[in-house]
């Protein structure tokens, strides 16, 4: 097999299962918190969203929303923080080395969380997790060393597509192996740190277990020693002040005012299906398969045809106007097929242009800096994740989610200007 193409795969198989680890957890927090909420940190935190709750009269179901957007904020914080450390360091020293140093991490991260029981442990898990999966910046990175400019657009599909398949399938996991708890014919197992999630953990540390063998065995070095820099500022906070060049900095804010319109999105959504339509979480368990089919679709087969042919930022543009129109349909959808039209358009939208705007990232980066230019992209959107999921819970229950999802819808058409002002990337 081709270096180049099995070095793909690898990319792919990283970033995928540092999605599905993001995601997996996304069924449990209702789980979670009841199975959690008898310790006193935990105790202490949902008596304060109980009290704020009952004060706004702001439903019974808020506590639950908050706390999962509390945990998940958490796990994208510190990607922000990580990914600029990372994509650094792998600008430096290569990616190969810095991709085992972080998969193992991941691996280690699931592992603790098997064993996690007290809310410290699993608090703790989390946080190893979310910044070993910083290292979505380097597999990046990694992907535009192996691509030429001409096809880089081609190389960012597969990340995308892998970002699509992670949401499939790492709720779908959490939901299946939540199904089994080795507490139930064991109880004396408790006393090992063994909960009624170490099942969900246990899988998805397999999952990291072999994502980091095959990295060890398989993966060749893809950036070489004459085009390595000498390491920047790992500081995120820095780096996103840092005076890039006026294409990077515009491309930058483009993508997080879309991500943070998304982000919001993308966590209330199942809120939404409950809300207005009375969903299951089985049913909201279609929804977003059905959104992450579309997505892998898109991402992975349509945009590396798209992209060649009329340019990123047509593509990218045109992706952002699909996603505004897709919010309002969310927005006034008062049937399922409103609902599933609002989805298809946020979908295709989505995987239209999150691959083009990193293509578009990347071909202005110099050689030498694709792992930091990248990963500091990569931070700007794990910050959106951070702040968007608890700004969007607040519009949500205290306006509605009419209110909520127009206003994402006026914040993602504002991206559409603001991408209109980048210039095209030249791939001379």
């Amino acid at each position: 097999m081709d270096a180049k193409k099995l070095s793909l795969g690898i990319v792919f198989l990283t970033i995928f299962i540092d999605l599905v680890g993001f995601s997996i957890i996304f069924p449990l927090f209702p789980a979670i918190l009841e199975y959690y909420g008898q310790s006193g940190l935990l105790q202490s935190l949902t008596n304060s969203l109980d009290a704020f709750s009952e004060a706004t009269g702001a439903g019974d179901r808020f506590t639950s929303v908050l706390f999962g957007g509390l945990l998940g904020s958490l796990y994208a914080a510190l990607q922000f923080f990580f990914a600029p450390v990372w994509g650094s360091l792998s600008d430096q020293y290569g990616r190969r080395s810095v991709l085992l140093v972080t998969t193992l991490g991941v691996f280690g991260s699931y592992l603790l969380w098997g064993f996690a029981g007290n809310f410290f442990l699993l608090v703790l898990a989390r946080f190893i997790g979310g910044c070993m999966s910083g290292n979505i910046s380097v597999a990046t990175a990694a992907v535009a060393d192996i691509t030429t400019k001409e096809n880089r657009s081609k190389g960012m599909g597969i990340v995308g597509a892998a970002f699509g398949l992670g949401f499939i399938l790492g709720p779908a996991l959490g939901g299946i192996f939540s199904q089994f708890n080795l507490l139930e014919n064991n109880p004396e197992l408790a006393r090992y740190g063994i909960n009624p999630f170490s099942v969900v953990a246990f899988a998805a540390s397999l999952l990291a277990l072999l994502n980091f063998l095959w990295v060890r065995a398989r993966f060749s070095e893809s950036l070489p020693k004459e085009n390595r820099g000498k390491g920047e500022s790992r500081n995120p906070i820095s780096r996103l002040s840092e005076k890039f060049s006026p294409e990077i900095a515009k491309t930058n804010l483009t993508y997080f005012v879309f991500m943070f319109a998304f982000a919001g999105m993308e966590f209330t959504l199942t809120f939404l299906g409950a809300d207005r339509f009375g969903f299951t979480p089985q049913q909201n368990a279609w929804m977003m398969v059905f959104v992450g089919f579309i997505l892998a679709l898109v991402q992975g087969g349509l945009v590396r045809r798209l992209a060649p042919k009329f340019g990123e930022k047509p593509v990218a543009m045109s992706g952002l106007s699909f996603v505004s129109i897709g919010l309002v349909v969310l927005g006034l959808a008062k049937s399922v097929l409103g609902l599933y039209s609002g989805l298809a358009l946020l979908a295709v939208g989505v995987g239209l242009c999150s691959p083009t705007l990193s293509s578009m990232v990347s071909l202005f980066a110099h050689d030498s800096r694709q792992g930091s230019v990248l990963g500091t992209f990569r931070a700007i959107g794990s910050l959106a994740r951070a702040v968007g999921p608890l700004l969007a819970s607040f519009i949500f229950w205290w306006f509605g989610s009419l209110q909520l999802y127009l206003f994402g819808a006026a914040i993602t058409a504002f991206s559409v200007w603001l991408c209109s002002r980048v210039p095209a990337p030249s791939k001379d």
